[in-house]
């Protein structure tokens, strides 16, 4: 078995070494694995610790961008998101799995390796994330039915992800010994994908609302009790943006018939 472990870096400094730890230790389950990472111009010193990682470690490679290519964030994640794997895809076309983790608080703490080696002996997924503790986190990024789409694209925003995060977690609690959730798209900081389910899928951040099927939508709408909405937050400009990673899964499933799964056990403890 053979891994690309990918991920976008940003003002990452105070996790990448504990990161690296843990990349290392993911690696040590493969025959092979390589790290492929693109930096964003950041404010702290994260570009250094690559470049002496890297060093350490001539697995790592990673490209430097130092202009953002949109004045949204989501577009320039999805960006660097398909610029590891596009990478992946053209240098290492015989590896069977991509990682795709965020290099953050998330991902910084003790790996329970043993969920990892447990996932690869399963086949009953083609994209797995991860539970985390305290709580499940990444409400942006899930998509599971009845709450099909973004809560950010819904009235009383703040109440939903609290009420979506509460249906997660009780979904995860009530699976059967040994099962995984299915779902329409979950990432939670860190997925496992099968290469070949994902060969011709990308990133995408933009707003795109033919992306669910009507059906699902409305089914969402009925639960959030609110019409589609576009809104502009803090950090997210709705009328533009949505999580990358619902458009990714979501054309797995389209294209290829993906298995997009959650598993309840928790990697990073």
């Amino acid at each position: 078995m053979k891994c690309c472990i990918c991920g976008p870096v940003k003002n990452c400094a105070p996790y990448l070494p504990k990161i690296f730890e843990n990349i290392e230790q993911i690696g040590s389950l493969f025959e092979e694995y390589v790290v492929i990472m693109y930096y964003d111009i950041s404010q702290d010193n994260t570009l250094l610790l690559l470049k002496n990682y890297q060093r350490k470690n001539p697995k790592l490679t990673f490209f430097v961008n130092n202009k953002p290519l949109s004045k949204y964030r989501t577009h320039n994640i999805s960006n660097a998101r398909n610029y590891c794997l596009n990478t992946a895809r053209l240098k290492y076309p015989t590896f069977e799995y991509f990682i795709m983790m965020d290099c953050d608080d998330v991902n910084a703490k003790k790996i329970n390796l043993d969920v990892m080696k447990k996932a690869l002996f399963r086949e009953d997924w083609d994209a797995l994330s991860f539970n985390t503790s305290p709580r499940y986190y990444d409400i942006w990024g899930l998509s599971i039915y009845p709450y099909c789409f973004s809560y950010n694209h819904f009235e009383n925003n703040n109440k939903y992800y609290d009420k979506i995060q509460k249906y997660v977690e009780t979904k995860l609690k009530a699976l059967p010994l040994g099962k995984l959730l299915p779902c329409i798209s979950a990432f939670n900081g860190f997925s496992i994908y099968r290469m070949n389910k994902f060969a011709n899928c990308y990133y995408d951040g933009r707003l795109n609302i033919k992306l669910i099927p009507k059906h699902f939508m409305l089914a969402h709408m009925r639960a959030a009790k609110s019409k589609l909405i576009c809104k502009k937050y803090v950090t997210v400009n709705g009328f533009y943006e949505d999580c990358e990673h619902r458009a990714f899964h979501v054309s797995g499933i389209n294209k290829n018939n993906a298995m997009i799964r959650i598993s309840p056990d928790i990697l990073f403890v």
